[in-house]
């Protein structure tokens, strides 16, 4: 599966891996993706001296991220080239620009985002996604930790569950975190969120539901990171960073892109108790929104009758 993917999507491979480089790798690894199309066309020596370093250590770093040697990197990176210029008539993956109006700042952001959820889709490990399902659909009980912006997406996926009749909880604070995870037990599961897959919270909170026996998951965006030692399941996503978009911003969209294909998923499995349970929760809420006519007029509402 690590060969499949970094041959689709090698630029997608070398962002998540970049942080567990060695030094000099990572040099080679900004070379590669500042311009790829340009690597494509280099030899090793001309990266090598780019990167400040020797050709063993571009056939290191070739390794280290999947891919045979730096002639199966230049293929790859030839694709990768071949497939994003066919994807987009005009380059706007770029850096947004101090300089940037508003309309090339929507234009960018759009595009970014489209290409974040593309390239999740492109990487996810889809018989990992089943297994999550499968734990997950015949869980006790899911408690599902995350902190800062990762946080959101924990609560949109309780929320999910809880509507479709799983038992289901999200916390947000270390201390809860540890003491919701020290009462888990075999047959329930812990989902863990962090784009980095660093934080300390919930790279904690997972590794004591592990302890006491339950299922671990992680979501992050580093296949190599803390949160992955402490899970029995790893689902990835390929968020990437440009000026204006930090981790909390880039990392959502991906994230949440998986949290609806892993709900979809659960739901599947218990169809008739989630489509009466959607149902019942929507007829719940029902009462609480605005009626409105067709020419965006409110209806009047009858109390009581």
């Amino acid at each position: 599966m690590v060969d499949e993917r970094a041959e689709n999507s090698p630029l997608v491979r070398i962002r998540s891996l970049l942080p567990g480089l060695a030094r000099a790798e990572q040099r080679v690894a900004k070379v590669v993706l500042d311009n790829p199309g340009s690597v494509a066309r280099r030899s090793i020596t001309e990266v090598a001296d780019a990167a400040g370093t020797s050709e063993t250590t571009v056939t290191r770093f070739c390794k280290a991220i999947g891919v045979g040697g730096y002639p199966e990197l230049r293929i790859a990176l030839a694709a990768d080239t071949a497939r994003t210029e066919a994807r987009a008539e005009r380059d706007l993956g770029g850096e947004i620009g101090p300089d940037d109006d508003l309309q090339q700042v929507v234009s960018k952001v759009t595009f970014a985002d489209a290409r974040a959820v593309e390239e999740t889709a492109d990487q996810l490990d889809v018989p990992t996604l089943q297994e999550v399902v499968d734990v997950i659909a015949a869980a006790g009980r899911v408690d599902v930790y995350g902190v800062g912006a990762s946080a959101f997406v924990a609560l949109d996926l309780q929320q999910k569950l809880h509507r479709i009749g799983r038992v289901s909880f999200a916390w947000n604070d270390t201390h809860i975190m540890l003491t919701s995870a020290a009462v888990l037990r075999d047959g329930d599961v812990a989902v863990g969120i962090s784009h980095t897959g660093a934080t300390t919270d919930t790279v904690e909170a997972l590794r004591t539901a592990r302890q006491h026996g339950a299922t671990t998951v992680a979501l992050t965006n580093f296949p190599r990171s803390p949160i992955t030692e402490v899970a029995d399941l790893v689902l990835t996503t390929a968020a990437r960073e440009t000026t204006f978009r930090s981790g909390a911003m880039a990392s959502r969209i991906a994230q949440l892109t998986v949290i609806d294909c892993l709900f979809i998923g659960v739901a599947q499995r218990h169809l008739s108790e989630a489509m009466g349970a959607l149902e019942a929760t929507r007829d719940a809420v029902g009462p609480h929104r605005l009626e409105t006519r067709p020419d965006g007029r409110r209806k009047t509402r009858d109390i009581g009758k």
